[in-house]
C-alpha cells in the first residue's frame, strides 16, 4: 500500500504570466507557496483474476472497471494511461478542501496521482521533472488551458519565486526564510471562502485569448514578483507587501470582466475597510478564496466584518508531493525441511 500527500498552493504575485502563450515570448514568474492543505492518494494492489473487474478507483464516486477506457473520470483515466498502469490496483482519492476554489487542486490531483503511480512502479522523478510531466499531460492530453505554476508548487513545495523561461526551462528559487519570519508572515494572512465555486478552465481560456491585449498589465504584474520576494525575504514591515497585493488585484481585475463580481468586490472592500493592507482573489478568478494581508492588531476587526464567511487558516512553506507511507506484503521464505535436525531431536 502506498499513501501520498500533495499540497495545494497560494499564489501572491505573477499569476497570468505562467501561461506558455505569454512567458515563451516575454518571460514569466510567480511568487507563491505550497500550503498545508493537501490531496491524498492511497494505492493498493489486488488480484483482479479473482474479481469481476481489473481496477477500482474511488473519489466522490466509485468506479470498478475491467478496461481503462471504461473510466468516466478523465484525469484519473489519462494519468493511469500515461503511467502505463491498467490493472490490479485500487486507488482512493481524498482532499482537505474542495475543488474549484482557486488553490490549484486540479494540478495537485495530477501531480499527486502521477507521483503515486510512479511510487507503485518504484520510479523516482526529480520534482521539477514531475511538474513538467503534469504540465504536459494537462495541456497536451487533457487539453486544458492551464498555467504552469500550480504543478510546480504541488511537486516542489516550499515558498518560492518560480521563473518560467521556456516550456522546458523552469527555475525554482527558494525564499531564504527563518522560522520566525515564516510565523510572522502567517500571522499577517487571513483567508476566507467566498462561497462561490467555479471551474477555472473557461476563465483561463478567456485570459489566454486576451493575452495580446493585456501585455502591459501582465508585464507590470511580473515586475511585482521580484519586489515581493525582496520584502518577504527581509526583516522589515509587511505593509508594502499588502499594498502591492492591492495593486496586483487591481491589475488582475482589468484582465477580464469575469474575474470579479459585485459580490466579490463587496467582500474585498469590506476587508480593506476593516483594516487590511491589501489582498486578492486566489486562482483564476470568479470565486473561491479571498486572501488579505492584515496587521495583527486589525485581525479581529477583519474577522468580525467577514464573520459570515468561512475562514480557513493556512500554514505556508509546505513540502511538495511525497510518499507518507509505504507497506509491503511479505511472503515467508520457504526453507527445505531439515530431516537431520529432526532425527537428532528424536
Amino acid at each position: 500500500m502506498i499513501i501520498t500527500q500533495t499540497p495545494l498552493r497560494v499564489s501572491f504575485f505573477g499569476g497570468g504570466t505562467d501561461y506558455p502563450e505569454y512567458f515563451e515570448k516575454h518571460g514569466g514568474a510567480v511568487l507563491g507557496t505550497a500550503v498545508d492543505k493537501s490531496a491524498f492518494f492511497c494505492l493498493s494492489r489486488f488480484y483482479s483474476k479473482m474479481f469481476d473487474y481489473s481496477m477500482r478507483i474511488a473519489y466522490r464516486k466509485v468506479e470498478c472497471v475491467s478496461n481503462i477506457d471504461e473510466l468516466e473520470h478523465v484525469p484519473f483515466r489519462e494519468c493511469l494511461r500515461w503511467a502505463g498502469v491498467d490493472r490490479d490496483i485500487e486507488i482512493n482519492h481524498s482532499a482537505e478542501l474542495p475543488a474549484f476554489t482557486g488553490l490549484g487542486s486540479s494540478s495537485s490531483f495530477v501531480v499527486g496521482l502521477l507521483n503515486t503511480l510512479y511510487a507503485h512502479q518504484r520510479k523516482t522523478l526529480p520534482a521539477v521533472e514531475l511538474a513538467c510531466e503534469a504540465i504536459d499531460l494537462e495541456r497536451r492530453v487533457l487539453r486544458e488551458s492551464v498555467g504552469c505554476q500550480d504543478q510546480v508548487f504541488a511537486a516542489v513545495g516550499g515558498f518560492n519565486l518560480v521563473e518560467f523561461r521556456g516550456r522546458d526551462s523552469i527555475a525554482v528559487h527558494r525564499l531564504p526564510l527563518t522560522a520566525g519570519r515564516v510565523r510572522e508572515f502567517e500571522q499577517h494572512l487571513l483567508v476566507f471562502f467566498t462561497g462561490i465555486k467555479r471551474r477555472a478552465e473557461e476563465l483561463a481560456a478567456r485570459q489566454v485569448q486576451r493575452i495580446p491585449t493585456n501585455i502591459r498589465r501582465l508585464k507590470e504584474m511580473r515586475s511585482l514578483v521580484d519586489e515581493g520576494f525582496r520584502i518577504v525575504s527581509g526583516d522589515g514591515s509587511l505593509e508594502p507587501f499588502g499594498e502591492m497585493l492591492q495593486r496586483s488585484w487591481q491589475l488582475k481585475r482589468e484582465l477580464d470582466d469575469a474575474i470579479s463580481s459585485d459580490a466579490i468586490d463587496a467582500i474585498y472592500q469590506a476587508g480593506i475597510d476593516a483594516g487590511a493592507w491589501g489582498g486578492k482573489l486566489l486562482g483564476a478568478g470568479g470565486g473561491g478564496f479571498v486572501l488579505f494581508v492584515v496587521p495583527p492588531e486589525r485581525r479581529a476587526a477583519v474577522q468580525l466584518r467577514l464573520r459570515h464567511l468561512l475562514q480557513v487558516d493556512f500554514r505556508v512553506n509546505a513540502p511538495g508531493s511525497h510518499v507518507v507511507q509505504r507497506t509491503h506484503s511479505r511472503r515467508k521464505e520457504k526453507r527445505p525441511f531439515d530431516f537431520a535436525a529432526l532425527s537428532q531431536a528424536g
